[in-house]
């Protein structure tokens, strides 16, 4: 399948928005230069306005993901890194649920069950797993409590056992603490790795179609090996 990459919001500078800003921020900083009464208020007042443009792109470019779909990757881009899996790894996603009375109500999350988190660990970074472990934790407190199991929500939650995948293959520190993660957030909803339906540029549902072509179409992991 052809590859294509989308995003939760798009900023380019080259496009119209970006020049009428850049416009605006000029004739703002020269309006200074003309109308201050001393020439360090019109520089304080210039650099004022470049470091809220500065600040203002920084956090344009921070609250930025991104996806990538190719025949045989799923990749998620994040401000300071990422994540990649290959399709013949992901076993299912879908749109995580919430049971509550014997109903199942749906949750701004979508799921992907691996067939082996090792790929996963492997290609991520500390700073996002650590990223990853504080924005999912009202998700893990939230799958305790359909267990009944709040008590244990802050062993849970700062489990850093080592983690085994094998008898040669095994986590510590940091990515123990992802891989415990993933195995209880397994235990409540059935997936792995997370995606928050406010990082997307779609619906959840199209969102999960999407990669469900994708998966569909992928080899299977023996042509892989």
């Amino acid at each position: 399948m052809q590859s294509i990459h989308i995003a939760n919001h798009h900023f380019d500078l080259r496009s119209p928005y970006a020049k009428w800003v850049g416009i605006a921020a000029a004739l703002l900083a020269l309006g200074f230069v003309i109308w201050s009464p001393s020439w360090r208020q019109a520089l304080v007042a210039v650099i004022a306005i470049g470091v809220l443009l500065v600040v203002g792109y920084w956090l344009i470019r921070k609250s930025q993901v991104g996806y990538t779909f190719t025949a045989t990757h799923f990749q998620q881009h994040l401000f300071r890194g990422g994540w990649v899996l290959r399709w013949n790894n992901i076993s299912k996603i879908g749109i995580c649920t919430f049971e509550q009375d014997g109903w199942h109500h749906p949750l701004p999350w979508i799921g992907i069950k691996l067939r082996r988190y090792s790929p996963y660990l492997d290609s991520i970074c500390p700073r996002i797993a650590s990223e990853i472990l504080l924005s999912q934790r009202a998700l893990l407190y939230l799958g305790a409590r359909q267990k009944n199991q709040e008590t244990q929500f802050e062993d849970m939650v700062l489990d850093a056992q080592q983690y085994k995948e094998s008898a040669t293959k095994s986590y510590s520190g940091l990515m123990a603490m992802l891989a415990n993660r993933m195995k209880y957030q397994r235990q409540y909803y059935d997936y792995d790795v997370f995606i928050s339906a406010n990082d997307l540029d779609r619906s959840a549902e199209e969102f999960v179609g999407l990669a469900r072509r994708y998966l569909a179409a992928a080899e299977p992991e023996k042509a892989d090996q």
